[in-house]
């Protein structure tokens, strides 16, 4: 897509008159959005489909055009949204408001970055630039991190009378894990009779959790529940719950974990709320718990295979690989898509024991499935011949892990130094130098890593010298055999489970 340069140097023209119309109405039953919706691809300009409109005498309003926008961005579809709001502009037949500046200036930054949103804002007169925009410039600066620069927008803020900064200027300092600015900005908050709304109130929560600060969680979650103007979910107490549980409190976070269960109901997500609740029981040993809970999820939600990872993870997180194996049965009879994240988690649990057989056979069962072993699959059976001193299969395994992995995947420095032993004690030379190249190949190992490695291979001691460098080469040497069996979660939880972000 074309950089819009003249958008950003010389900003439309701003009025507060109402805008005008194009032509004649719509015909029934079409729209502009229906043409412009099939058209996914970002490359693919829109342009000529608005040009077309306007030749066929069609009726065009700024309002119908700023619904586009909308839709577009709900979407994600910045690129043509852009488009959208640039043609209006060069079209110089839509008097925009100064309220209207800031939906561009925002689309610059998700497009093109924060450097060219800065030159746009930039080119605004001074008396254009209204809050919503200096809003916009913040949230850029707050998601780079820039905080000398998102700190000059919030000053200016301040000096407009303004206080809209606050969320975005908490979340940053939380970012950076200046704490101490994040208490300074509160008590500015609280002198000036700023109120604290849901997102502020998550910003904080999130905070404390973090730092495992029992009693700030503690204070904010009263606050919360004392406040009639905020709703409470079960995101609030989830993650104060998980807070207590970092922090070695485990009534305290029971009590947590149980207030947010009796909110679940109302959640838009039920199968997110259920996940998340199963590894966090699963995370205080408490297995009766866990059992309720899934029996409960299937009765009231259709269980998808995001909800069996999560019950199968917590059960093997809680050791109990037999009730794991159960829970995978049942999900290997549904009908669900085939997915081979299910197995890997499993495959990973035997090979920590060293029950290797039984690892062969679910990766075995899984491809006459038609499913295709993930990297950290084979990468599982490597790390688990290490264990049990099957050094040939450990070699094979981890040579399809990586070849399978995306380039610059970083293995467990110990189950790679293993590798390498076995290698320069079988005395062939050739096979480890080919093993080598294959690392250096797939971004494993840096140049200068590989041509030492290579040569310690002939003339020194192996394990020392590998060690040694691989601690150089960023690999960690005290990585566990598997993962963290926990499925990936939400890195912050809000109290709004519909709000993806504040940009």
């Amino acid at each position: 897509m074309r950089a819009p340069a003249l958008f950003f140097q010389k900003p439309p023209h701003y009025s507060t008159t109402a805008a005008p119309t194009f032509s004649a109405p719509a015909k029934s039953g079409d729209s502009l959005y229906r043409r412009i919706s099939p058209l996914g691809a970002p490359t693919v300009s829109i342009v000529p489909v608005l040009d077309q409109w306007v030749e066929e005498g069609r009726g065009l309003k700024k309002e119908h055009l700023q619904n586009i926008v909308k839709e577009l961005r709900r979407y994600g579809r910045f690129e043509h949204a852009l488009e959208v709001s640039q043609w209006m502009s060069d079209k110089k037949k839509f008097q925009l408001s100064f309220s209207d500046i800031a939906v561009p200036l925002d689309l610059i930054s998700k497009v093109h970055g924060t450097k060219l949103a800065e030159n746009y804002f930039n080119n605004i007169p001074e008396k254009s630039k209204v809050v919503e925009a200096y809003g916009v410039l913040l949230n850029c600066y707050a998601q780079e991190k820039s905080v000398e620069k998102a700190e000059a927008i919030m000053q200016k803020m301040r000096e407009l009378g303004q206080t809209t900064f606050t969320y975005a200027m908490l979340n940053l300092y939380r970012l950076v894990e200046k704490h101490d600015k994040i208490d300074l900005l509160v008590h500015e908050m609280e002198e000036k009779g700023i109120k604290f709304d849901k997102f502020t109130f998550s910003i904080l929560l999130n905070t404390y959790a973090d730092l495992s600060d029992t009693i700030g969680m503690d204070r904010i979650v009263q606050r919360m529940e004392s406040d009639p103007n905020v709703v409470l979910n079960w995101n609030t107490y989830f993650i104060a719950a998980k807070g207590f549980i970092n922090a070695g409190l485990t009534e305290k976070a029971l009590e947590m974990l149980k207030k947010s269960e009796g909110l679940i109901l109302a959640s838009k997500n039920l199968s997110m709320a259920y996940d998340f609740l199963l590894t966090q029981y699963a995370a205080i040993g408490k297995k009766d718990k866990v059992l309720r809970l899934w029996e409960i999820c299937k009765k009231t939600e259709k269980i998808n295979n995001k909800s069996y990872i999560s019950m199968i993870t917590s059960l093997l997180k809680l050791d109990d690989i037999e009730e794991a194996e159960k829970i995978f049965e049942e999900w290997d009879s549904s009908e669900l898509f085939y997915d081979f994240r299910v197995p890997t988690f499993l495959i990973g649990a035997y090979c920590r024991k060293g029950l290797m057989e039984k690892a062969e056979t679910l990766i075995t069962r899984a491809r006459m499935k038609g499913g295709k072993p993930l990297p950290r699959a084979w990468y599982y059976l490597a790390a688990g011949y290490v264990c049990v001193n099957e050094m040939p299969k450990a070699i094979e395994a981890f040579k399809v892990a990586v070849s399978a992995f995306k380039p610059g995947w970083k293995p467990s420095g110990p189950v790679l130094v293993a590798c390498l032993e076995y290698l320069k004690e079988k005395s062939d030379v050739e096979e480890a130098k080919e093993f080598l190249r294959l690392l250096l190949g797939k971004g494993v190992l840096s140049v200068g890593i590989h041509d030492k490695l290579s040569s310690y291979m002939e003339n020194s001691d192996l394990i020392a010298q590998a060690s040694r460098l691989m601690e150089e080469d960023a690999l960690d040497m005290n990585e566990e055999v598997t993962e963290n069996l926990e499925p990936k979660q939400m890195g912050d939880l809000v109290m709004d489970e519909e709000i993806k972000g504040m940009s």
